[in-house]
């Protein structure tokens, strides 16, 4: 991998918040470079920046020092709706929550994404059909949320993220609500997409078993990223 670009690189990011009269350093000088089809655990305790990195990483908030690159585009001095094109465009985000929209089906929570980018709804319902079918829902497409189980839904959020061929998914605790079966099984679904589309992914975690069958593992300590063996 080392001849090819990463498709996030985020360097020397510093981010720090006002507490008071305190000042909070979350993030101090951390690097950490992903690669197209790599798969990497973010794993460290609550409260020391996981969400943050990966706020940072998707162009949510910016850094107060450092530099995110995405593609080999450098971002921290765009303007925002370039920042906003850019994460529309190239990064899908998966939380813990799956934030469907209740009153949609499992095909249109897929498709809106796309449709706000411009695609038709013939295109778009394509897609998601596609995307859907692949992750093991062909019998629940015209499914609403409520009438699908958690590793269901999880799945579907798992394919809006990638709906629009993003090259990077940032998911934080995707299977942290789910019991050890289903996380197990909506992991599996996730590796595979990421192997299968090229994505490169970070995923922050408590679970280590899971960590264990990603490409690689990282944590972070006094605001630095580690990597782990």
């Amino acid at each position: 991998m080392a001849d090819k670009q990463p498709a996030i690189f985020l360097q020397g990011v510093e981010r720090h918040y006002r507490q008071g009269e305190a000042t909070l350093d979350i993030l101090q000088g951390a690097e950490l470079a992903v690669w197209p089809g790599q798969s990497v655990a973010l794993m460290a305790p609550s409260g020391t920046g996981k969400s943050t990195l990966l706020h940072v990483a998707g162009l949510l908030e910016h850094a107060d020092a450092g530099e995110v690159f995405i593609n080999g585009t450098a971002t921290a001095g765009l303007p925002d709706t370039e920042r906003t094109r850019i994460r529309r465009n190239q990064i899908g985000f998966i939380y813990q929550f799956h934030h469907l929209l209740p009153e949609f089906s499992a095909l249109e929570n897929v498709m809106l994404p796309q449709m706000i980018c411009g695609l038709s709804r013939r295109e778009a319902s394509k897609r998601a059909d596609e995307l859907l079918s692949y992750l093991g829902l062909k019998e629940r497409l015209t499914h609403r949320p409520a009438e699908l189980s958690g590793g269901e839904q999880q799945r579907v959020a798992i394919a809006r993220a990638a709906a629009n061929a993003p090259s990077i998914l940032l998911a934080d605790e995707p299977t942290g609500n789910l019991d050890p079966n289903t996380a197990d099984h909506v992991f599996s679904t996730l590796k595979q997409l990421v192997q299968a589309s090229g994505l490169a992914a970070i995923v922050a975690t408590h679970n280590a078993d899971l960590a264990a069958r990603m490409d690689r593992r990282v944590t972070l300590r006094d605001g630095a990223v580690v990597e782990l063996p």
